[in-house]
């Protein structure tokens, strides 16, 4: 394929999601169209089956890594706490491919945006902590969705970020204040070593992040940008900008014909 036409690939790893007794492994619609019509690359999604999974072998094939939002969380044990409410979705066989893929990535130099979950992934796979209910911390408001009503609202804007002066994120949509969803239970308590805050919510919560020193784009957010992402140009400018770290990395990593 002509370099022109070839597209840089963006892995995907995937949620373990139980259909009657058989486990699937599952990535929501919304990520795959934002990397493919956003980013302009090509989505791979990759199976959490353990070490099944060779990271070199992922990380010599991937252009870029997104790391999704999913209704699971990290379990707690990676970040030293027991479990808070035992009610609330787990998925380790994601962990032990996310946690490790983090790391390797940021080290290999591939691109790495991490949303949501992703965003929680990336602070706990550089040692640091989350809140587990951050609507019970005090001073802390609550950031959850709400589920009673239709998705479309689920996924309104819910509040403010106000963004890091001359930060990276700053730079990449033009401002240094944007409106945001809110759809998550647990956020950063303990901010990971290596991570330098990007954005906070109003009420103090670190809601974006990048990776000190990264060789490549290194952004986390606890947002969903890859919501109607064509429609909201803050959130298309960070997909855009994402996207052409990892058509950088498919240059080098592939020379042109």
């Amino acid at each position: 394929m002509k370099t022109s036409k070839r597209k840089p690939i963006v892995i995907l790893p995937s949620d373990v999601k139980h259909i009657g007794e058989q486990p699937f492994h599952v990535v929501g619609q919304k990520y795959i169209l934002a990397v493919v019509q956003a980013a302009e690359a090509m989505p791979l999604l990759v199976p959490a089956i353990g070490d099944e999974i060779e990271i070199d072998d992922l990380l010599s094939a991937a252009d870029g890594i997104l790391l999704t939002g999913s209704p699971s969380n990290i379990h707690p044990s990676h970040f030293g706490q027991a479990i808070h409410n035992p009610a609330l979705p787990l998925d380790t066989a994601r962990d032990g491919l996310t946690l490790k893929l983090v790391r390797a990535a940021v080290d290999a130099g591939v691109p790495l945006l991490a949303i949501c979950r992703g965003f929680q992934e990336l602070n706990v796979a550089f040692g640091g902590s989350l809140h587990q209910a951050v609507q019970e911390q005090v001073g802390k408001r609550d950031h959850r969705e709400p589920k009673d009503l239709p998705l479309a609202a689920q996924y309104a804007v819910s509040h403010a970020v106000n963004l890091v002066e001359n930060g990276q994120l700053a730079r990449i949509v033009g401002h240094e204040q944007m409106l945001v969803n809110s759809l998550h239970g647990q956020g950063i308590d303990r901010l990971g070593a290596g991570l330098s805050v990007e954005a906070h919510a109003p009420d103090g919560l670190v809601e974006a992040v990048h990776v000190d020193g990264a060789k490549a784009f290194a952004l986390g957010v606890q947002w969903h940008p890859e919501w109607k992402v064509m429609e909201n140009p803050q959130y298309l400018a960070i997909f855009k900008a994402f996207g052409a770290a990892c058509k950088a990395r498919m240059l080098r990593r592939i020379p042109p014909d």
